[in-house]
């Protein structure tokens, strides 16, 4: 839980001369440009129907669009469970009333609602977005079911040997048990080429490079047969943990729903794993639990088919807002939405109609992000990219001028990495855009995307809040160490503090937070950034108890906004007072301060802009919790330049403790006192000092004049 107490009082301030803020102002200093329309954006999630209901009335949409965010992302919430979108409730199935559904491309009625569908040949028990939604089929017990690999992922799609797209899965034993045998109910169509094998570490998901995959001395079979296949793994039982069965060659034989689809053909299906010790008799011990629930023995694959049928649709309470409902309800204010398409679980047909039915509609579209956290879903990047390839391809058949990105990663601070492949090369991204450059297709990636969750639910301090430029500005060169282009693009298309909330959340924390990565963003070179959520979900526990939200208001139990949060008010700051609303192009210079404590933590960052009225502009963070600090502010033309400073009228806007304090009393909790910046006009001269409150943000806007000391 966050400690915020020292946070809420300011203590007395400290008697010493005032410290300098500089900004570097030089010919080519410049370091990023900008547009408030375009950079400024935020995401409209999955939500309870009920909300759905109460936020998307007029009220509510002023009240959420009067914090300045521009341009919307619509996010998919439905990959991260696992199921299919059904972005249209119209279209049409492959196989009469089941199969695989394409969303009718056609305008009729307006598109108000959609839900997702779960997948009945699902292998995976849990995974970032499903810890609690639904079962794998590979050890469920009814050897009715099965998990099957996606189709598109066979060479008839790719386009190339199955063995260079392996389809997989592994069983986790929740420890080292003694293992010797496997038993495999294989499907239609199974694996006639396939390793078994152990893994040499502890975790081979989120430690893959912390071990390597060994292959059991009976685990190397290349002429299967199908049916349940017995396997003697080693003579005698030794210590297991994870155990990955690791597929090369399909039989290519049809399954339970018929011939008539090549999609039921390709690929490889398994009813039922058993993993446990065998006796010199023949009798086998399975130490695999099979239940129909999260008790189960818990699985992970390498992919999982689409196929589904009507009475797999998930509850109606929660829903993906209906794209016309989106873009008419004045969220988008007119302007370009990115919007993504199921990749992971859905088809290409059924991508190209849903950016045809948006064309037919004339809705403006800005990018088409592609798929939903392929790292949390655990895909390896080569079959991310074999997909890419294949969507892409459907999507710019209906228009070639569609801008597509990904791969939209989780929130994390470092390089996403993946099992070796054969080179030893372990990183995701680097790996994604190998197989685009290998396969002549790097131009499709017009843009790359991710999230940024920069810190774990729980254990939030508020000496985080030191790390955050540095963080923000090394996963940005981290993504370009991997090979990504400079002209390509990045934008994080979700952004908060952590991905559960908390009171960090809701205090003055979360305000300077959200500045100062805001600024150190844009600083660092990156182009666009999305607030999540931009509608208000009400207050809810966060890891310890610690109640929060994301969003920038406070809810009733029936969806009525009650208060606005501290990042509604920074987010104000950043969208309509340090940067000139509009879609005038900003330039980004490099500012910073000496306000440093004694192990050397910056107490006050700066982010500079250059703004289209001609004014110069700071937005500036102290995050010193006790207090405040006194700076004069100089802009230099380069180290040995003529320096200039503010002059004349000088608008200052302030927001800390003074103007909000969060009051936790779990989900009645409230700020008071809750008020907007404290804004003043100043006429600066040569020495004016300007002062920062404890824990606060501040906007500092004005003209400059040569300092007396060049003239």
């Amino acid at each position: 839980m966050l400690c915020l107490c020292a946070a809420l009082s300011l203590a007395p301030a400290r008697q010493s001369a005032a410290q300098t803020i500089r900004v570097d102002i030089g010919d080519g200093a410049a370091v990023n440009t900008f547009v408030p329309t375009q950079a400024f954006g935020a995401g409209i999630d999955r939500m309870n129907s009920a909300a759905v209901e109460k936020l998307f009335t007029q009220p509510a949409i002023d009240t959420v669009l009067s914090a300045g965010w521009q341009t919307v992302s619509y996010r998919q919430n439905t990959e991260l469970h696992a199921e299919a979108w059904h972005w249209n409730p119209n279209g049409a199935w492959s196989a009469g009333d089941r199969g695989y559904f394409v969303g009718s491309a056609t305008p009729t009625e307006p598109i108000l609602h959609s839900y997702g569908y779960s997948l009945p040949h699902r292998g995976v028990t849990r995974n970032d977005g499903t810890d609690s939604n639904g079962f794998s089929r590979l050890t469920d017990g009814d050897p009715a079911t099965y998990w099957k690999s996606n189709p598109y992922l066979s060479k008839p799609f790719t386009g190339e040997d199955d063995a260079l797209h392996p389809q997989w899965v592994t069983i986790d034993l929740a420890g080292p048990h003694p293992v010797n045998a496997i038993r495999i109910d294989w499907a239609e169509p199974f694996a006639r080429r396939y390793l078994v094998q152990y893994w040499t570490g502890e975790d081979p998901i989120r430690q893959p490079t912390r071990g390597t995959w060994v292959t059991f001395p009976g685990g190397s079979v290349t002429t299967a047969t199908g049916g349940t296949a017995t396997l003697r793994l080693s003579p005698s039982p030794m210590p297991v943990h994870v155990v990955r069965i690791w597929m090369t060659e399909s039989s290519n034989t049809c399954g339970a729903h018929g011939a008539d689809d090549p999609r039921n053909c390709v690929g490889y299906a398994i009813n039922e794993i058993s993993i446990g010790t065998q006796s010199a008799g023949g009798e086998f011990y399975d130490l695999v639990r099979h239940t129909a629930d999260q008790d189960q023995t818990a699985t992970i694959c390498s992919s999982i088919d689409p196929w589904h049928e009507p009475s797999d649709r998930g509850p109606t309470t929660r829903e993906q807002v209906g794209l016309d409902l989106f873009y008419t309800s004045g969220y988008t204010r007119g302007l370009p939405a990115m919007i993504p398409v199921s990749m992971l679980y859905g088809t290409p047909e059924d991508a190209a109609a849903q950016i045809a039915y948006l064309k037919a509609r004339r809705y403006p579209i800005s990018w088409i992000e592609m798929g939903e956290e392929p790292d949390g879903q655990y895909m390896l990047p080569e079959d991310y990219g074999a997909l890419y390839l294949q969507f892409a391809t459907a999507l710019h058949r209906v228009d070639s001028s569609l801008k597509l990105g990904g791969p939209v990663f989780e929130g994390v601070n470092n390089d996403i990495l993946v099992w070796p492949d054969v080179s030893g090369k372990t990183s995701w991204l680097g790996r994604f855009l190998d197989y685009l450059r290998a396969h002549g297709r790097l131009a499709d990636l017009t843009f790359m995307s991710f999230e940024h969750y920069p810190y774990e639910p729980g254990r939030i301090q508020w000496s985080h809040l030191y790390d955050e430029p540095t963080l923000i500005s090394h996963i940005l060169q981290v993504w370009r160490d991997d090979g990504l282009p400079a002209e390509v693009p990045m934008f994080i298309t979700e952004l908060n503090i952590a991905w559960a909330s908390g009171e960090s959340f809701v205090d003055v924390f979360g305000a300077l937070w959200l500045a100062d990565y805001v600024g150190a963003f844009l600083e660092a070179g990156g182009d666009g950034l999305y607030y999540f959520h931009y509608l208000p979900s009400g207050l809810h526990g966060g890891y310890n108890q610690s109640f929060g939200t994301f969003g920038m208001f406070t809810v009733d139990a029936n969806y009525q906004i009650q208060q606005p949060t501290s990042q509604f008010f920074a987010s104000q700051l950043i969208t309509q007072e340090w940067a000139q609303p509009g879609s005038g192009t900003h330039r980004v210079f490099p500012a910073g301060s000496d306000v440093v404590d004694a192990a050397d933590h910056k107490l006050v960052t700066v982010y500079a802009l250059s703004r289209p009225d001609a004014t110069w502009s700071l937005l500036v963070v102290n995050k010193d919790q006790h207090n405040p600090h006194p700076v004069k502010i100089r802009f230099q033309k380069g180290r040995e330049g003529p320096e200039s400073v503010f002059s004349g009228a000088v608008t200052t806007l302030t927001f800390g403790s003074a103007q909000y304090r969060w009051h936790a009393k779990g989900n009645a909790g409230f700020a008071d006192p809750n008020s907007p910046p404290a804004r003043a006009t100043i006429t600066a001269e040569e020495d004016t000092v300007f002062e920062l409150p404890a824990a606060s943000i501040s906007v500092i806007r004005g003209s400059l004049a040569v300092s007396r000391r060049v003239r």
